[in-house]
């Protein structure tokens, strides 16, 4: 995993979020208290190197609730192999987002 990006605090913060059922930016910096000058060049990086999926939801739907369009983000088979180092490397990230580690 080290080949394909720095596991950072910020990063595994970032994957640990989106592997807990947070799909897009500002549903990312409201759990893990990141500003979105770090949580979106992050995303944009791991999706990049295959590590995040990201979709863009219906624009008629972010119309209809009058906000902007948002990019949904999923981990890749590559991410989710991440989140063992991501819990080797951060073994209390989890307690951070209240899941225990074998729940992540």
């Amino acid at each position: 995993m080290g080949r394909l990006f720095s596991l950072t605090y910020p990063t595994a913060a970032v994957l640990l979020a989106v592997r807990q059922g947070h799909r897009y930016g500002f549903d990312i910096m409201d759990v893990t208290g990141l500003p979105d000058g770090t949580v979106y060049p992050i995303l944009r990086r791991l999706e990049r190197r295959g590590v995040l999926e990201g979709q863009w939801e219906d624009e008629a739907k972010a119309r209809i609730e009058h906000r902007p369009q948002r990019r949904y983000y999923a981990l890749t088979p590559v991410g989710e192999a991440s989140i063992e180092e991501v819990l080797d490397r951060f073994p209390t990230l989890p307690k951070i987002f209240g899941a225990e580690p074998g729940t992540v």
